[in-house]
């Protein structure tokens, strides 16, 4: 009957066209919807994943290149370098189980000082001190990363890889801290010897090269500070190293022009004592087996008990023995060694090589 009939208006057919048009329009934009998900939490995860593959190179890069400090016969192990690099990978990524760095990654050689700062070139001479760590999640080592929703538009993985560079910039200037002997050494004889050569320094003044034959001239403490310091002060120098203090003496005498530091490039005059003081004794025998900067001098000023020693730079020794016994019994053996001494201060530009205490190496640095 008419009576039962339904009667469809046209406004609720032009609504259901509009609702099936949604419809078709959702799902049309569910694909770009879903593929900015993918990017957005695959993206941030990939950040942070590389961000922590960064953090372990730089860290084993640097604990490794701090191991490229030569021993006191200038022998480098490079085994050990290799070894700390794999060693610190595992450790700041620990979540996967045998971390791979393959060999080629690890590459260590000597700067070039014209490419220091543009694409770093490794030289294979002379005292290395740089330690290039590439680490990988690829196809070469450790798998690709594996991604979340990308997969959905067919994007399953993706690769990673950070590089490091860490070098061991040699020291230029000597700040507070520093460890330094108050002893003095002519610049001809340490010019003339090579690394690992013992020189013998005597109570009374004389000094003995490698083979047991006297050196002629003046050997003394000198005064890293205030003139005339006492035995005290430089026992307290030994033990402790460079202060504070000697700067500000040695700026007030108009030895150097800073408070602040030794440009070991630059000559100044130190006054000294011939021979060395008993009272040193205990100071000197703590430091065996150490190694410190000593200054080195061109020419003396002076005799008797007051000298004045022109230092023209610093170098390194290791102490490696003492007695002590009156002046003509009492000595000091030092060798011709390196250091490593986060108190000392690089050029500040590494492209420049002159200036620098050879075989002093400062706190490792990455390269950025």
């Amino acid at each position: 009957m008419r009576g039962n009939q339904t009667t469809v208006t046209a406004g609720e057919i032009q609504r259901g066209k509009r609702k099936g048009a949604i419809a078709v329009f959702t799902a049309v934009l569910m694909i770009p919807i879903l593929g900015m998900v993918a990017f957005t939490v695959d993206y941030g995860y990939l950040l942070k994943k590389r961000a922590d593959l960064q953090r372990a190179a730089d860290a084993a890069a640097l604990a490794a290149v701090r191991d490229l400090v030569p021993d006191s016969s200038g022998y480098q192990d490079l085994a050990r370098v290799r070894a700390l690099v794999h060693e610190y990978a595992a450790l700041n990524i620990s979540e996967v189980e045998n971390f791979t760095v393959l060999d080629s990654d690890i590459q260590i050689g000597k700067y070039d000082p014209a490419t220091v700062y543009d694409n770093v070139t490794l030289l294979n001479s002379g005292t290395f001190d740089t330690v290039i760590v590439t680490l990988r999640f690829d196809n070469q080592a450790n798998s690709p990363v594996s991604l979340f929703f990308a997969k959905i538009l067919g994007i399953n993985e993706s690769d990673l890889n950070a590089t490091a560079t860490a070098i061991l910039p040699k020291g230029s200037v000597l700040t507070p801290g520093v460890g330094v002997l108050p002893f003095s050494i002519p610049k001809h004889e340490w010019d003339s010897t090579s690394i690992g050569e013992v020189w013998t320094i005597y109570g009374d003044g004389k000094l003995e090269d490698n083979i047991g034959a006297e050196i002629p001239g003046n050997w003394g403490t000198c005064d890293i500070g205030l003139s005339n310091n006492s035995t005290d002060d430089l026992r307290d120098q030994v033990l402790n190293g460079l202060r504070q203090k000697d700067l500000d003496a040695l700026y007030a005498e108009s030895r150097i022009p800073s408070t602040t530091q030794i440009d070991g490039n630059q000559p100044l005059s130190l006054n000294g004592d011939p021979g060395i003081s008993t009272g040193m004794k205990s100071a000197v025998q703590a430091a065996h087996g150490t190694s410190k900067l000593i200054p080195i001098y061109d020419s003396v000023a002076g005799n008797g008990s007051g000298v004045d020693f022109h230092v023209v730079g610093w170098a390194v020794c290791e102490v490696i023995d003492s007695k002590w016994g009156g002046e003509k019994n009492t000595y000091v053996k030092v060798r011709k060694s390196y250091t490593y001494d986060g108190f000392l201060k690089p050029q500040s530009d590494l492209s420049i090589t002159t200036g620098v205490i050879e075989g002093a190496f400062s706190s490792a640095a990455l390269l950025q």
